[in-house]
């Protein structure tokens, strides 16, 4: 089994995960985009209580039930959570080693930018994945 670690630029927000991911995946909706400040978000995703987390992260809801979680320094992105749900989404470009990260699926591809071209054969939904 893999471990997952990371953090932010500065330093000051740090990870650790070891458990096997729900799943992995790049979202293409708009508040991803904007969220990250990309064309993308590829995030691997884990139950709430596989991820330590150690630093300050701050928190905003981007949705009713949404949390994003950032370095209140120097602002990089780290996760993304939903609590009803049980699941924490890590950002790939945060990872330690971002080669861990191999994607399942592409989901909310009606928001794609049309200059991403998916050609890597993986599953594409234009709105929400399936259930995990």
């Amino acid at each position: 089994m893999a471990v997952y670690e990371g953090g932010c630029l500065c330093g000051t927000v740090r990870y650790r995960a070891e458990a096997v991911p729900i799943n992995s995946r790049v979202c293409h909706c708009r508040l991803c985009q904007k969220a990250i400040g990309a064309a993308f978000n590829a995030r691997v995703l884990f139950g709430i209580g596989d991820v330590i987390l150690d630093g300050p992260a701050a928190t905003v809801n981007s949705s009713a039930d949404l949390e994003r979680g950032y370095c209140p320094l120097c602002g990089t992105t780290i996760f993304s959570r939903r609590q009803k749900a049980g699941i924490i989404g890590l950002t790939c470009g945060s990872l330690d080693e971002p080669s861990l990260f191999e994607p399942e699926m592409h989901i909310f591809t009606a928001s794609k930018q049309p200059w991403v071209r998916l050609e890597d054969g993986l599953p594409q939904y234009e709105g929400a994945p399936p259930p995990v």
